[in-house]
Protein backbone atom coordinates (compact mmCIF):
# COMPACT_ATOMS: atom_id res chain seq x y z
CA UNK A 1 0.00 0.00 0.00
CA UNK A 2 1.29 3.45 -0.53
CA UNK A 3 2.37 5.26 2.31
CA UNK A 4 3.49 8.44 0.48
CA UNK A 5 -0.51 9.23 0.49
CA UNK A 6 -0.23 10.34 3.43
CA UNK A 7 1.80 12.95 2.87
CA UNK A 8 -0.41 15.24 0.96
CA UNK A 9 -2.86 14.13 3.33
CA UNK A 10 -0.82 15.89 6.39
CA UNK A 11 -0.52 18.62 4.24
CA UNK A 12 -4.00 19.25 3.61
CA UNK A 13 -4.84 18.86 7.51
CA UNK A 14 -2.27 21.87 7.77
CA UNK A 15 -4.36 23.49 5.53
CA UNK A 16 -7.93 22.57 7.07
CA UNK A 17 -6.87 23.13 10.79
CA UNK A 18 -8.54 21.96 13.27
CA UNK A 19 -12.26 21.90 13.11
CA UNK A 20 -14.68 21.21 15.91
CA UNK A 21 -16.68 18.74 15.92
CA UNK A 22 -20.58 19.26 16.28
CA UNK A 23 -21.93 16.12 14.28
CA UNK A 24 -21.69 12.60 13.30
CA UNK A 25 -20.59 13.02 9.83
CA UNK A 26 -17.56 13.30 7.67
CA UNK A 27 -16.77 16.82 8.85
CA UNK A 28 -17.14 15.72 12.33
CA UNK A 29 -17.73 13.07 14.41
CA UNK A 30 -18.88 13.27 17.90
CA UNK A 31 -19.33 9.36 18.98
CA UNK A 32 -17.81 6.95 21.12
CA UNK A 33 -14.17 5.99 19.48
CA UNK A 34 -12.71 2.98 18.24
CA UNK A 35 -12.14 -0.27 20.22
CA UNK A 36 -9.34 -0.34 22.81
CA UNK A 37 -7.58 -1.47 20.00
CA UNK A 38 -4.37 -0.46 18.99
CA UNK A 39 -5.42 1.58 15.80
CA UNK A 40 -1.76 2.64 15.59
CA UNK A 41 -0.61 -0.79 14.73
CA UNK A 42 1.12 -2.24 11.65
CA UNK A 43 -0.80 -3.20 8.36
CA UNK A 44 -2.41 -6.14 7.27
CA UNK A 45 0.67 -8.01 8.61
CA UNK A 46 0.01 -6.33 11.86
CA UNK A 47 -3.19 -5.51 13.72
CA UNK A 48 -4.71 -4.09 16.45
CA UNK A 49 -4.56 -5.69 19.83
CA UNK A 50 -6.48 -5.02 23.05
CA UNK A 51 -4.96 -2.13 24.48
CA UNK A 52 -3.36 -1.95 27.97
CA UNK A 53 -4.04 1.99 28.31
CA UNK A 54 -1.68 3.94 26.46
CA UNK A 55 -2.62 6.08 29.84
CA UNK A 56 -0.97 6.24 33.78
CA UNK A 57 -4.55 7.16 35.40
CA UNK A 58 -7.11 4.95 36.36
CA UNK A 59 -10.18 4.61 37.56
CA UNK A 60 -9.59 2.85 40.45
CA UNK A 61 -9.85 -0.59 39.45
CA UNK A 62 -12.82 -2.65 40.84
CA UNK A 63 -15.05 -4.63 38.68
CA UNK A 64 -15.78 -2.13 35.89
CA UNK A 65 -18.26 -5.20 33.60
CA UNK A 66 -21.15 -3.19 32.76
CA UNK A 67 -23.97 -3.65 30.21
CA UNK A 68 -23.05 -2.62 26.84
CA UNK A 69 -23.78 0.89 26.50
CA UNK A 70 -27.28 2.05 24.29
CA UNK A 71 -25.37 4.26 21.44
CA UNK A 72 -27.11 5.13 18.54
CA UNK A 73 -24.49 3.42 15.36
CA UNK A 74 -23.45 6.23 13.17
CA UNK A 75 -26.11 7.34 10.56
CA UNK A 76 -24.79 6.33 6.75
CA UNK A 77 -26.92 9.70 5.48
CA UNK A 78 -24.23 10.93 7.76
CA UNK A 79 -21.54 10.09 5.04
CA UNK A 80 -23.37 11.12 2.10
CA UNK A 81 -22.32 9.91 -1.46
CA UNK A 82 -20.71 6.46 0.13
CA UNK A 83 -23.16 5.05 -2.00
CA UNK A 84 -21.67 6.07 -5.03
CA UNK A 85 -18.98 4.49 -7.00
CA UNK A 86 -16.72 7.81 -7.14
CA UNK A 87 -13.60 8.86 -5.15
CA UNK A 88 -15.89 11.11 -3.06
CA UNK A 89 -18.04 8.09 -2.17
CA UNK A 90 -14.57 6.08 -1.09
CA UNK A 91 -13.58 8.87 1.38
CA UNK A 92 -17.20 8.37 2.86
CA UNK A 93 -17.33 4.88 2.90
CA UNK A 94 -14.01 5.02 4.89
CA UNK A 95 -15.14 7.32 6.89
CA UNK A 96 -18.44 5.60 8.19
CA UNK A 97 -15.91 2.28 8.10
CA UNK A 98 -13.78 3.95 11.33
CA UNK A 99 -16.70 5.34 12.67
CA UNK A 100 -18.34 2.05 13.04
CA UNK A 101 -15.36 0.55 14.18
CA UNK A 102 -15.28 2.89 16.96
CA UNK A 103 -18.93 2.50 17.84
CA UNK A 104 -17.97 -1.33 18.06
CA UNK A 105 -15.34 -1.07 20.23
CA UNK A 106 -18.23 0.75 22.37
CA UNK A 107 -20.74 -1.11 21.97
CA UNK A 108 -19.53 -4.62 21.88
CA UNK A 109 -21.47 -4.66 17.57
CA UNK A 110 -19.81 -5.90 15.19
CA UNK A 111 -22.46 -7.61 12.69
CA UNK A 112 -22.81 -4.31 10.75
CA UNK A 113 -18.98 -3.19 11.23
CA UNK A 114 -17.95 -6.75 9.83
CA UNK A 115 -20.13 -6.43 6.63
CA UNK A 116 -17.35 -3.67 5.80
CA UNK A 117 -14.66 -5.09 5.02
CA UNK A 118 -13.57 -8.01 3.18
CA UNK A 119 -11.83 -10.93 4.73
CA UNK A 120 -8.58 -10.48 2.93
CA UNK A 121 -8.03 -7.48 5.16
CA UNK A 122 -6.06 -8.71 7.85
CA UNK A 123 -6.28 -5.87 10.09
CA UNK A 124 -9.91 -5.67 10.08
CA UNK A 125 -10.30 -9.46 10.78
CA UNK A 126 -8.19 -8.87 13.84
CA UNK A 127 -10.21 -5.31 15.03
CA UNK A 128 -13.24 -7.44 14.63
CA UNK A 129 -12.18 -10.15 17.03
CA UNK A 130 -10.60 -7.75 19.22
CA UNK A 131 -14.75 -6.05 19.59
CA UNK A 132 -15.91 -9.70 20.18
CA UNK A 133 -13.74 -9.84 22.81
CA UNK A 134 -14.62 -7.27 24.51
CA UNK A 135 -17.94 -8.11 23.88
CA UNK A 136 -17.64 -11.08 25.83
CA UNK A 137 -16.58 -9.90 29.14
CA UNK A 138 -19.00 -6.93 28.87
CA UNK A 139 -15.99 -4.08 28.77
CA UNK A 140 -16.16 -1.20 26.60
CA UNK A 141 -14.51 1.94 25.43
CA UNK A 142 -15.53 4.83 26.83
CA UNK A 143 -16.65 8.18 24.77
CA UNK A 144 -14.68 9.93 22.62
CA UNK A 145 -14.84 12.55 19.54
CA UNK A 146 -13.25 11.16 16.26
CA UNK A 147 -12.20 14.48 14.34
CA UNK A 148 -11.72 14.07 11.02
CA UNK A 149 -8.58 16.37 10.14
CA UNK A 150 -7.49 15.84 6.49
CA UNK A 151 -8.48 12.85 3.78
CA UNK A 152 -7.42 12.15 0.55
CA UNK A 153 -7.95 9.68 -2.12
CA UNK A 154 -5.48 8.12 -4.73
CA UNK A 155 -5.34 5.60 -7.64
CA UNK A 156 -4.21 1.87 -6.98
CA UNK A 157 -2.64 -0.22 -9.18
CA UNK A 158 -3.90 -3.44 -6.51
CA UNK A 159 -7.52 -1.87 -5.43
CA UNK A 160 -10.04 0.01 -7.09
CA UNK A 161 -8.97 3.03 -5.16
CA UNK A 162 -6.25 4.13 -2.02
CA UNK A 163 -8.38 6.68 0.62
CA UNK A 164 -5.93 8.45 3.33
CA UNK A 165 -7.28 9.97 6.51
CA UNK A 166 -5.91 11.81 9.08
CA UNK A 167 -8.09 12.08 12.62
CA UNK A 168 -8.28 12.07 16.03
CA UNK A 169 -9.60 10.44 18.68
CA UNK A 170 -10.27 12.40 22.10
CA UNK A 171 -9.25 11.31 25.90
CA UNK A 172 -11.17 8.43 26.31
CA UNK A 173 -10.87 5.67 28.86
CA UNK A 174 -10.36 2.19 28.01
CA UNK A 175 -10.54 -1.86 29.30
CA UNK A 176 -6.91 -2.18 31.52
CA UNK A 177 -5.60 -4.96 30.44
CA UNK A 178 -4.17 -5.80 34.08
CA UNK A 179 -7.39 -5.67 35.75
CA UNK A 180 -10.92 -4.84 36.10
CA UNK A 181 -10.68 -1.35 36.12
CA UNK A 182 -10.30 1.62 33.01
CA UNK A 183 -7.06 3.42 31.82
CA UNK A 184 -7.30 6.84 30.67
CA UNK A 185 -5.70 7.09 26.99
CA UNK A 186 -4.92 10.60 25.79
CA UNK A 187 -5.73 12.35 22.49
CA UNK A 188 -4.31 10.79 19.71
CA UNK A 189 -3.75 11.35 16.05
CA UNK A 190 -3.83 8.47 13.68
CA UNK A 191 -3.11 8.43 9.77
CA UNK A 192 -5.25 5.62 8.45
CA UNK A 193 -4.80 4.44 4.83
CA UNK A 194 -7.28 2.39 2.65
CA UNK A 195 -7.46 -0.28 0.28
CA UNK A 196 -11.13 0.30 -1.27
CA UNK A 197 -12.52 -2.02 -3.42
CA UNK A 198 -16.38 -1.76 -5.44
CA UNK A 199 -17.97 -4.50 -4.95
CA UNK A 200 -21.55 -5.28 -5.30
CA UNK A 201 -22.63 -1.66 -5.46
CA UNK A 202 -21.06 -0.69 -2.25
CA UNK A 203 -17.14 -0.04 -1.23
CA UNK A 204 -15.50 -2.30 0.49
CA UNK A 205 -12.12 -2.06 2.66
CA UNK A 206 -9.82 -4.78 1.19
CA UNK A 207 -6.88 -3.42 3.07
CA UNK A 208 -6.09 -0.94 5.88
CA UNK A 209 -2.76 0.45 7.56
CA UNK A 210 -2.96 2.37 10.76
CA UNK A 211 -0.22 4.86 12.28
CA UNK A 212 0.01 7.33 15.30
CA UNK A 213 0.30 10.52 14.27
CA UNK A 214 -0.07 12.48 10.90
CA UNK A 215 2.62 10.65 8.84
CA UNK A 216 4.25 13.23 6.85
CA UNK A 217 6.60 10.38 5.58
Amino acid sequence: MHRRILAPVAAATLALGLVACTDTGGSGTVTTPPPSINIGGGSDDGGAEPSDGGGDTSDGGGDSTVAAPDIPAPDPADYPGMDQNTPEGAEQAFKYYIAMMTWGYQTGEYSQFSELHSDSCETCLLNEENIREFAKVKRYWGPTIIEPLGAITEDSPNYDIEVGYIFSLSEHTEPSSNDNGNDVEPEKEYSAIAGMNWVNDRWIVDSMDFEVGGGGE
